[in-house]
């Protein structure tokens, strides 16, 4: 039986589909956006295809964004977590290639398509184009094309079971991983002090470099009964009030160096707001407060700046990011030109430019194509995922290139992340389909079973590995165990679990590493 159906309606119909089977919850545990590529494999294999062309924009919309997002996290990843991050890539991928050849001997198969199961397994095109390239045996494409299918479902129901096997709470990983990644930004604070240290007095804010000493930032002082913004030219006085803002840390240094905490409060000076503002303006994205000189022009404070859900102390090396929130202190008059500085405007916010992202695509594609050429046997390139999701992490860790702003708003990147990610499922899912039975009729299950071991197995290591070490936070392992396997379908799977970004960055962490490491071991295989 075959299906007669246009591309473009086989291609709403399986997402609608899709979306109505992953909104089914079977105690507590659901397939969400996956449900797709499992649609997509039953069309499939009644004969309904997909041009490649919307398999290639979905990916690439949905590894683009990926890499915005994680971008800026990811480098700090790497630092904090990086070897462990790539200890666990390499357990998956010398594990694959270990089985991969102890199935030569066990099962009696030929190199060529031991090598083949093992890409399919871990769904890495750039493996396959190794292998290819090293064994010159069409064996290769029919390892590849049964593994596969299972390398993309095996990996979405590992990663959708696993916490329910360990009985994990995903709400509880979100939280420690938010906790985790706050930590280097501790709690910003208020306090109100007592100017008692008699080395201070008669001495200017400038003078005692409050800001350099301490890190805090003094937002408002009161002498007798007049309250005041201050400016680096503000004399302390005996008894003055005194608001800072600033970490626990922070403030403790100033009462060591201004004198003892009080419950008193400074009210505002009349005519004087404090006010929250939002930057949209191009023109200040990426420069640091310094040059905006804020107290200079209009005699304005920041006293902290709020990103990400994070609350930053303010310094005058501190670039501003697009979407930050200011809280700014100055006269009712001055805070609608310092309005203007930033912005402050919803609509921008929510708008996308179109131009950075067609741009960071093309530049990621041409990275992509490039090849290095490592002695006569043996080339590398990182591929059309690989070029693209490198090139969206540089770019967002960039942020800003002249007029053009790399970043784009959380809401942009989900709806672009979803769209692509429902093109690429739709397009895998029928391409995997329209061989599934056909492959097994023709080689029986001996390679599916080692197909699945190769998808299976090395994951299983892995867990166990981190279990034992006690070194890893859930999603953080869900995106590892992913972006080792080079699952994009995977990804999308614990994607759809979470609200964190704490699997996206560690995929795109270790996706490059594992990459690397499988084209070494299918050269390496390909010469046995």
């Amino acid at each position: 039986m075959e299906i007669v159906m246009d591309s473009y309606i086989a291609l709403f119909v399986i997402i609608c589909i899709g979306f109505i089977i992953g909104n089914i919850n079977i105690k507590g545990v659901s397939l969400d956006i996956s449900a797709i590529i499992f649609v997509a494999l039953i069309f499939g294999h009644f004969g309904v295809t997909m041009p490649p062309i919307i398999g290639k924009i979905g990916l690439i919309l949905f590894i683009y964004t990926i890499g915005i997002q994680a971008g800026p996290g990811f480098f700090d990843s790497f630092r904090k977590n990086g070897r462990n991050l790539a200890l666990l890539a390499t357990i998956v991928i010398v594990s694959a290639a270990l089985l991969a050849y102890a199935s030569h001997f066990v099962f009696g198969l030929d190199i060529p398509i031991i090598v083949g199961l093992l890409t399919g397994a871990l769904t890495s095109t750039p493996g396959l184009a190794a292998a290819l390239e090293s064994t010159s045996s069409p064996l290769v494409s029919i390892g590849y094309g049964v593994a596969y299918p299972f390398g993309v479902i095996g990996v979405i129901f590992f990663v959708k079971l696993y916490p329910r096997l360990i009985r994990a709470n995903i709400k509880k990983a979100e939280e420690e991983y938010e906790a985790s990644a706050n930590s280097g930004f501790p709690e910003i604070k208020r306090r109100h002090f007592i100017v008692e240290n008699d080395k201070v007095l008669n001495k200017t804010i400038g003078e005692l470099h409050i800001r350099t000493m301490t890190q805090a930032v003094i937002s408002r002082v009161m002498h007798g009964e007049l309250a005041i913004t201050p400016n680096p030219r503000t004399k302390l006085q005996k008894g003055d009030l005194v608001r800072a803002v600033g970490t626990e840390d922070a403030l403790s240094q100033v009462g060591l160096l201004l004198g003892s905490v009080t419950d008193r409060d400074i009210p505002l000076q009349e005519g004087y707001e404090v006010q929250s503002i939002l930057v949209t303006n191009k023109e200040v994205v990426g420069k640091p407060m310094s040059v905006l000189n804020l107290w200079g022009n209009y005699q304005a404070t920041v006293t902290r700046i709020r990103r990400s859900g994070i609350d930053i102390t303010p310094s005058p090396s501190l670039p501003l990011q697009m979407g930050d929130k200011v809280m700014v202190a100055c006269s009712l008059d001055n805070m609608k030109q310092v309005i203007r500085i930033f912005g402050n405007d919803d609509k921008k916010l929510s708008d996308t430019d179109f131009f950075p992202l067609a741009a960071g695509i093309v530049l990621g594609i041409l990275l992509g194509e490039l090849s290095i050429s490592m002695g006569g046997s043996f080339t590398f390139s990182l591929g059309l995922t690989g070029g693209v999701l490198t090139m969206a992490m540089i770019l967002s860790r960039i942020g800003r290139t002249g007029p053009i702003i790399w970043t784009m708003s959380s809401a942009a990147n989900q709806l672009l992340r979803q769209l692509g990610l429902m093109f690429f499922l739709t397009s895998v899912g029928t391409s995997a389909g329209a061989t599934l039975v056909e492959t097994y009729t023709t080689y029986g299950s001996k390679l599916f079973l080692v197909g699945a071991i190769l998808t299976l197995l090395p994951m299983i290591f892995a867990a166990l590995f981190a279990a034992l070490t006690k070194s890893m936070n859930l999603l953080t392992l869900l995106g590892t165990l992913t972006g080792a396997m080079t699952s994009t379908p995977g990804l999308a799977a614990v994607d759809s679990m979470s609200d964190s970004n704490a699997s996206a960055i560690a995929y795109a962490t270790v996706y490059p590493i594992a990459m690397v490491l499988l084209v070494i071991c299918v050269q390496i295989l390909g010469a046995l």
